[in-house]
């Protein structure tokens, strides 16, 4: 996590007493303790190099199997998929081709999967790609010692940027994710370096990933002095205005925000604020911000509140209306779900209409060491926090990965894929949804509109 208000972040943030025992309770919460954060993944070369072509034993959800009114799994088949263009053009019966001048490869028998969508990673400040490093402790520390670590930190990770960057990228794809939503540090000690150097990463990832990026004051937007930067920063490029808990940082709530959205106003672009206090002035803020955008609405579906965790110390009569102002206003909430003695009221935000994203935020940096960059694990922890482990809820739990996009809907009739969508997509060693999100299973290959982002696929054996 990122500079926040500190006794909020500890009701949190679980000892390993705590995470120990969340695991017990919740049947060994799967991911948390996995080394594979510690391993660059590097991108398989692409065996694919076809604009239009078939790809045969695509494993796809046709439907869901009853007993009584009670989902008991899921139905399957193998089909061909023809992508043309980045496009999914045809679905077709396994290994029927029209066109026998295209070239035809093999998913394997692996199940098709929407893309994932990490939507809250900080790819240019980390420790993952270089050495073993753990976060300095953290104990007695305020959010201005933070601060102050950061400051010293960035110019020594600078230099590393790029590099490590794009070590965050293959091992996101390699999880599955060709979406992705980047916060990036604009503050006084890094200027707009890492901005440029995380638009030049992107420029090279064109091809294979689909990111925004939010210009993140971290040191505060008052506090640091920032609001001259953030706007260059708008006009640089960047897609979204960020902020940082405007009460306990920048000591001023409504001049902290307000000039936040003014800076979006003025240049028509989005807000992604990382609130994390929990005391009634994170709700305070919540509030404020719900009220803005109904007085803007020309920023309505433009607005995300990343964390939120003053959420979670409403009374389920509180959360429900909020939930319903949130969803009324189109602003939506991005979540790690976290495990802690809080519990944030996702499932109340889903079912009243807020839209609800997941990501990664760290991945082995100075603030925490236990990212692993998986929106699959993310889905099944949110299983495992907030629904019943039938096969229902357990398909049902994949949409927090990729961004509501589901291949079956509620009724059980097949929505995904369609002719005319994007051909990005993630092949899983899994017999369908439910399967994937409660083993957290092995990812095959991950496409991103037509092109192999990760992993090698075979020719297709006639």
């Amino acid at each position: 996590m990122k500079a926040e208000d500190t006794s909020g972040r500890r009701e949190f943030l679980s000892t390993s007493a705590k995470v120990a025992a969340a695991c017990t309770l919740f049947g060994s919460v799967s991911g948390l303790a996995s080394a594979e954060n510690q391993t660059v993944v590097k991108t398989g070369q692409s065996s694919i190099t076809d604009n239009h072509y078939y790809l045969d034993d695509v494993l796809l959800e046709t439907g869901f199997n009853y007993r009584d009114s009670t989902v008991i799994s899921t139905q399957t088949a193998r089909q061909t998929i023809e992508i043309n263009d980045g496009k999914i053009v045809a679905i077709l019966p396994n290994k029927q081709h029209a066109n026998s001048a295209l070239n035809a490869y093999s998913a394997q028998g692996k199940l098709m999967l929407p893309a994932f969508r990490d939507m809250h990673i900080h790819l240019d400040k980390t420790f993952y790609g270089g050495p073993w490093q753990a976060p300095q402790s953290r104990e007695g520390k305020t959010v201005m010692d933070m601060i102050t670590l950061e400051q010293k930190l960035l110019p020594e990770l600078q230099p590393f940027t790029e590099e490590r960057a794009n070590a965050l990228i293959a091992l996101i794809q390699s999880h599955g994710s060709t979406i992705a939503r980047s916060h990036c540090n604009i503050e006084p000690v890094s200027g707009l370096k890492n901005l440029e150097t995380l638009q030049k990463v992107l420029g090279d990832h064109q091809q294979d990933l689909t990111c925004e990026i939010v210009a993140f004051p971290q040191h505060g937007l008052l506090l640091s002095k920032s609001e001259g930067l953030m706007r260059e920063a708008m006009q640089a490029g960047a897609h979204y205005v960020g902020g940082l808990d405007p009460t306990n940082v920048d000591g001023a709530m409504e001049k902290s925000l307000d000039t936040m959205f003014q800076i979006a106003l003025d240049y028509n672009k989005g807000v992604d604020i990382h609130l994390h206090e929990t005391s009634p002035a994170g709700f305070a803020a919540i509030e404020y911000m719900i009220k803005t955008v109904d007085e803007n609405r020309s920023l309505r579906g433009k607005v995300t509140i990343s964390h939120a965790f003053a959420l979670a110390t409403l009374s389920p009569e509180q959360a429900e209306k909020t939930a319903k102002q949130l969803a009324e206003q189109q602003i939506s909430i991005a979540s790690t779900v976290p495990i802690g003695t809080l519990h944030m009221p996702l499932k109340t935000l889903n079912k009243n209409g807020v839209f609800v994203m997941t990501g990664t935020d760290s991945v082995i940096d100075h603030w925490s060491p236990f990212g692993l960059g998986d929106m699959l694990e993310k889905a099944n922890l949110y299983a495992q926090l907030y629904t019943r482990p039938d096969e229902r809820a357990l398909s049902r739990s994949l949409a927090i990965a990729t961004g509501n996009i589901l291949p079956l809907n509620e009724k059980g009739q097949q929505v995904w894929p369609t002719k005319g969508d994007d051909a990005s997509f993630v092949l899983v060693d899994a017999s369908c949804s439910a399967e994937a999100v409660a083993r957290i299973s092995p990812r095959y290959a991950t496409f991103h509109k037509g092109k192999l982002a990760h992993g090698v696929i075979e020719k297709s054996l006639s």
